[in-house]
């Protein structure tokens, strides 16, 4: 360190025109160690209030999306009378109890099987008839004999003597084997009769449907139906694979009461369903009858 020179009396006190430099000897240190990354300073307590604010919402508008989602895809899957504020009056459909299709003999194949090139249906016969729906009265006369029905009894569905004459040489020609028949009332009056004929294959049976049914009209007129034409109003979407169809209404003017039936050809069987009722027989209930036996038969 450089010393100033003291001041004496006899020296003047000089006037100091800048500050003074000391120097002194430099020391090299090391760097400081990197302070760890400080933590966020606590929220006031209104802005935690916000944020937990915002999550709730944010939350409830996933789940109200979620919801939203699952609700509308569910509703595209309802009827309309099951959305709760949409209920309408009913269409008119029958309450038919569960159907399943009648177990099949062990070995046998389904009627459409690859294996079983004759179409034929090996579960009985009777076991495939559509059941009656709720509330109805069964019509005890087309029980036949064990469930058999007569071939008589069945032609009886034809008003023309001629055309019953004609048809049932039609069956025995084609070697009908036997006919299962179910019929019933419901409480609005409406009558049923389903009839399902059974030949030695799927090639005959075709044959005979080909013969009672030209270009979607039925040859022979159904008692009660002078005049039929083709029922358009039937979807095809309620169409059955493997079955073919044939579905009729009676045309105006009809008399006291309509008639709707309709033929079905499904591998070794011919169905035949009849439906009338005084007034109008309404279309909804006959298309349900129509695509359930269809199905039983497919």
């Amino acid at each position: 360190m450089t010393e100033q020179p003291r001041a004496t009396d006899e020296t003047p006190e000089p006037e100091l025109t800048s500050p003074v430099v000391v120097e002194q000897p430099q020391t090299v240190l090391p760097p400081p160690p990197e302070a760890p990354p400080s933590a966020p300073a606590p929220a006031a307590p209104k802005d935690r209030r916000v944020l937990r604010a915002a999550l709730r919402w944010t939350a409830a508008v996933l789940v109200f999306a979620a919801v939203g989602t699952a609700t509308a895809y569910g509703i595209t899957r309802m009827e309309r009378t099951d959305v709760p504020g949409l209920a309408t009056e009913s269409d008119g459909r029958w309450d038919f109890p569960t159907l399943t299709r009648p177990p099949l003999p062990s070995g046998s194949p389904a009627p459409f099987a690859e294996s079983n090139p004759a179409g034929a249906h090996h579960a009985d016969l009777r076991a495939l008839l559509l059941p009656a729906p709720e509330g109805a009265t069964q019509d005890k006369a087309l029980n036949g004999t064990d469930g058999w029905l007569e071939t008589k009894d069945y032609l009886a569905e034809y008003a023309v003597k001629e055309e019953r004459d004609e048809l049932g040489q039609k069956l025995v020609d084609h070697g009908l084997r036997h006919i299962a028949a179910r019929g019933w009332t419901t409480q609005d009056g409406t009558r049923t009769r389903v009839y399902l004929l059974q030949f030695g294959t799927a090639e005959i049976a075709e044959t005979l449907y080909g013969s009672v049914v030209s270009y979607d009209t039925p040859v022979y007129a159904v008692r009660g139906a002078d005049a039929s034409s083709f029922d358009e109003t039937l979807t095809l979407r309620s169409r059955v694979s493997h079955v073919e169809r044939s579905v009729q209404v009676e045309s105006k003017p009809y008399g006291a009461e309509q008639v709707r039936h309709a033929y079905l050809a499904a591998g070794d069987v011919v169905a035949v369903i009849v439906q009338s009722r005084k007034g109008t027989a309404p279309a909804v209930p006959f298309h349900q009858t129509v695509t359930l036996q269809s199905q039983l038969l497919g």
